[in-house]
Order: structure tokens, then sequence, then C-alpha cells
């Protein structure tokens, strides 16, 4: 079954790379919507169903530990995987990623494969044509 995923980050350039390296990992991949920070993502997830949540810590409006927190407080998307993909190299915004919720992070800069290996837990190999 294919994975619709929310791609959010603050950068545009990042939410392309993300999506490229996404239909590259070979994995079995439907939608990717895009937000560019915690309350667009909120927008997202009121009218679209996702299977996965990748979410940049540091953004503005609302970053990816409020975004984290709001979801894992709601029913409809507490059991959502969400993987942080962040510059924070300090262990205290990583702690606190995993105490709200977090399924799991990848810091930036990131490669192909590193995201194809965080996320294989969550999705399904695409299906031979």
């Amino acid at each position: 079954m294919e994975a619709d995923i929310l791609v959010v980050d603050d950068s545009a350039a990042i939410r392309k790379i993300l999506q490229r390296v996404l239909r590259q990992t070979g994995m079995a991949i439907g939608l990717i919507h895009e937000a560019g920070d915690g309350q667009q993502a909120l927008e997202v997830l009121r009218g679209q169903k996702v299977n996965l949540v990748l979410t940049d810590i540091n953004m503005p409006k609302m970053d990816g530990l409020q975004l984290l927190a709001a979801m894992k407080s709601a029913p409809a998307w507490k059991e959502v995987p969400v993987v942080m993909i962040t510059t924070e190299g300090g262990e205290a915004k990583v702690a606190e990623a995993v105490r709200l919720g977090a399924d799991g992070y990848v810091r930036k800069p990131f490669t192909g494969d590193q995201i194809k290996e965080k996320l294989a837990a969550f999705l399904e190999p695409a299906l031979p044509l």
C-alpha cells in the first residue's frame, strides 16, 4: 500500500530535496504534501490523511516540537509516525522530541541512504511492475 507523506520545513529547497529523495527510495510512496511550518502542517492534516510526517524542528510560527506535541495529543493523529529532520545537534532538542513521541530523527545534511534507512520501518517497498 502506498503511503502519503507530509513534509514540513520552512525551506522550500529542503522540501523539494526531500520529495526527490523520497521518490528515489524505492518505497511505496503516494502523495507527498508540503507545509512551511507547523500551523500549515495542521491545516494539511485536517484535510488529508497521511501515513508519515517528516518535520524540521526550527520553523517560524509553530516549530516541529510544537507540531509533534499537537499531533500526539490529538486522537486522529497520535498514531501517525513523526520523524524529525533537523540541524539541531543539541541532545536536549533530540531528547525533547523523543519525550514528545517522535519516532526517529535524521540530522541535516542528510543523504538519500540515511532517509531510506530511517523510513524503512514505516514504509513498504514499492512493488515491482
